[in-house]
């Protein structure tokens, strides 16, 4: 096998990284674009030892479950991987994508349940980052997403997955900017100044947060007077910030952050909960599903009968605030300082009196204690736990551990460590958080 051979395959399944699977000779093909049961005509990309990718260059027989997508940049932006599959069979795929993983990595043999579908399949992304730069003869602004595996930004004016009012405010930003002599920046040369638009959109009340991302050490008036333009030409902004990171890094937002005008907040809803959402606040994109992850949480609390409740790797403590009323006391551990200040605030606002706070690593927290919690919330990023937070909660876990995770591999890897210890997996529910992309939420119930 070559690069440019050409070759006819049948697609198999999706891999967990949403690629379709072919297979010719024997050898695994991963081709970009393809959905199972497609008959297609496919080019070899890169060759490696035990794989190839290839991309697809005719649809012979398209699978069944083959759709026209909704948004027109489907093909040039790298978004929704995903879009030209009808949803009811993306959720069957993204069930198979947790299960292979189950069963490959964790040697898990639970049924993993039928993921609980969002509630919105479009204008369900409530968090918004737009990286801007600008063409190199005209200096228009370019401001949207970027290509696949690229750092080309394409110029979208209307994201079908977002709110209505995101792209709004991204397109006045995009021609306005520039009367305030503005630029777009430029990454190559660490050049230019505003580097993303970043967008937090109220599901409860539709209030948006914006933020400017400026390459500069400090604020300027420029970017005072734009921040004030943005602030009066929308009725739902509520408020408008300026971060400052001009280090040459990956990483959206610097260290600094001045609110220019308005709140430096959002107001979100979960249940019958209300929180404060900042522009760097972890908080979930998709809120109306996420809603449905906290009641199936607290909904499994609530079997036991008023528990002491950790709940590690906190963040704003949302998980601790949503289910304190079916708890007799809760423990939020988080690190990160400003998260807890956030918690702290919705701990007030909500007139919640049985939630003790830690800004503090679960780790360490853990070590530092001596008592035992009936049920353990563990919410991670995507790398998953340490084999150390993995044994501290098992030493200070009595009854279950809820695992909510964002990604089934190091979900997978730690479930395989619990049971090897004893544990055994009661249940794995995923939840779509990310439509028309092959990320999925997971959360499983492990009885100690």
């Amino acid at each position: 096998m070559k690069v440019n051979d050409e070759y006819i395959v049948n697609i198999e399944k999706l891999s967990n990284l949403g690629t379709g699977i072919a297979r010719v000779d024997g050898q695994v093909v991963f081709v970009e674009n393809a959905c199972p049961e497609d008959e297609l005509k496919i080019k070899i990309t890169k060759v490696n030892k035990n794989f190839s990718n290839a991309e697809v260059i005719e649809i012979i027989n398209p699978s069944p479950h083959r759709i026209t997508p909704f948004c027109p940049m489907h093909k040039i932006c790298g978004s929704c991987q995903l879009q030209f599959i009808d949803y009811e069979f993306q959720l069957l795929l993204k069930k198979q994508m947790v299960e292979d993983t189950m069963k490959t990595i964790g040697h898990i043999d639970t049924p993993v349940n039928n993921p609980m579908p969002s509630p919105e399949i479009k204008a369900f992304r409530h968090k918004i980052q737009c990286p801007v730069s600008q063409t190199k003869v005209s200096k228009k602004l370019l401001a949207g997403y970027y290509k696949p595996q690229s750092h080309e930004i394409i110029n979208i004016k209307y994201c079908p997955i977002q709110p209505e009012i995101c792209d709004k405010i991204i397109d006045f930003v995009r021609n306005k900017a520039p009367e305030y002599n503005i630029s777009g920046y430029g990454e190559k040369k660490h050049s230019g100044d505003l580097r993303h638009i970043v967008i937090r959109c109220s599901a409860h009340n539709n209030k948006c947060l914006v933020t400017l991302v400026v390459n500069s050490s400090k604020s300027h008036d420029k970017y005072n007077k734009l921040s004030h333009s943005i602030f009066n030409e929308f009725e739902d902004v509520s408020g408008v910030c300026i971060n400052i990171n001009n280090k040459k890094t990956n990483v959206i937002l610097g260290d600094k952050t001045e609110c220019v005008c308005g709140e430096d907040f959002i107001e979100e809803k979960i249940l019958d909960k209300t929180f404060n959402i900042g522009v760097d606040t972890f908080f979930q994109v998709n809120p109306k599903s996420a809603e449905n992850i906290f009641k199936y949480v607290k909904n499994e609390i609530s079997k036991s009968g008023n528990p002491t409740v950790l709940d590690a790797y906190a963040g704003i403590a949302a998980f601790g605030i949503v289910v304190s009323d079916a708890c007799k006391h809760v423990v939020s551990v988080e690190e990160n300082k400003n998260s807890i200040q956030k918690a702290y605030e919705a701990l007030k606002i909500n007139n919640i009196s049985n939630i003790e706070l830690h800004a503090k690593d679960t780790t360490k927290y853990l070590k530092s204690i001596k008592k035992k919690f009936d049920i353990t919330i563990l919410d991670p990023p995507r790398k998953g736990c340490t084999i150390e937070s993995l044994k501290e909660t098992l030493k200070h876990t009595r009854e279950k551990i809820i695992y909510v995770s964002c990604n089934p591999a190091t979900l997978a890897r730690d479930l395989k460590y619990l049971c090897e210890k004893g544990c055994t997996v009661e249940s794995i529910q995923p939840f779509d958080m990310f439509c028309h992309t092959f990320h999925i939420e997971t959360v499983a119930i492990i009885n100690i």
